[in-house]
């Protein structure tokens, strides 16, 4: 069984502006990856989401890939 990346680094906030770690978190497609597929825990999964669609939505991450 996989840990949470975030729990087993010991991050409790994900930043937005750290967009090294998000895309770790997108697939090629810039869609975000299910909680299934990166086995982070669901409260660290809500708050990655939240700092993804903040980093789109700042132009720091593409929306979409072309």
């Amino acid at each position: 069984m996989k840990h949470c990346y975030f729990c087993t680094n010991n991050i409790k906030e994900i930043d937005y502006k750290n967009t090294e770690v998000l895309k770790k978190f997108i697939d090629p497609y810039a869609r975000i990856i299910p909680k299934k597929r990166t086995s982070v825990c669901s409260n660290h999964q809500r708050q990655l989401t939240k700092s993804i669609k903040r980093a789109r939505f700042l132009a720091l991450l593409p929306f979409t890939n072309d």
